[in-house]
């Protein structure tokens, strides 16, 4: 006598959850970019000291922090003050944070939330055990010395807490553009840069 035994096909596809924390008024102007452009397959946080800016964010997950530190009027380009402001609401960070698999950071340094909370958020990630990419803009020339500074040292801190940093000049946007591109037009190409960015590498893990 014989027999057969037949295994049925179990395999399973496991969808990577990717959250995308936009920290700060540019990181928050980059989240809006995405979701208008219809990026599918993330959640989006926002993280802002500017109470104001934060409810108009189309997130939606928002996070409020630094009350008492900002009462909800933004860090005044202090990223000391950004930074303890994410360190007043860390459980509700952590919280928000809690069960992915990767986290994109995304803000534009120079600035004093986005500059001195993203690392801190990023630090929390990957205690949270996710894959951390930061994903963030250096200055425009026109925004002046001391906000390059600042941005320049927000990046090396914040390099300390992602597995990958993908920076984009901003400047460099300008040779890419005619010579009537303002202001305006100029920070909107830089988010649709951090849209793409941010984009490209999810749609490898969710693919």
């Amino acid at each position: 006598m014989s027999f057969s035994i037949e295994f049925a096909d179990e395999t399973q596809t496991y969808q990577a959850k990717i959250k995308v924390v936009g920290v700060g008024g540019s990181g928050g102007n980059a989240i809006n970019t995405m979701i208008h452009f219809g990026l599918e397959g993330v959640e989006f946080i926002t993280v802002n000291t500017d109470a104001q800016a934060l409810n108009a964010n189309a997130a939606a997950v928002k996070i409020p922090i630094g009350g008492s530190v900002t009462r909800g009027l933004g860090a005044g380009a202090d990223p000391e003050r950004g930074r303890k402001a994410a360190l007043e609401d860390v459980t509700r960070l952590k919280e928000a944070i809690s069960g992915a698999d990767m986290v994109f950071v995304t803000a534009g340094m120079g600035g004093g939330t986005g500059t001195g909370a993203a690392p801190v958020i990023a630090q929390l990630a990957r205690e949270e055990g996710a894959l951390t990419v930061g994903v963030v803009t250096k200055p425009f020339i026109f925004e002046g010395r001391q906000r390059s500074r600042r941005a320049d040292q927000g990046l090396s801190m914040l390099a300390e807490h992602v597995d990958t940093l993908i920076t984009i000049p901003n400047e460099k946007l300008m040779t890419l553009a005619d010579d009537e591109l303002t202001f305006v037009d100029a920070f909107r190409k830089a988010d649709e840069v951090l849209y793409q960015a941010v984009r490209g590498i999810s749609d490898l893990i969710t693919l």
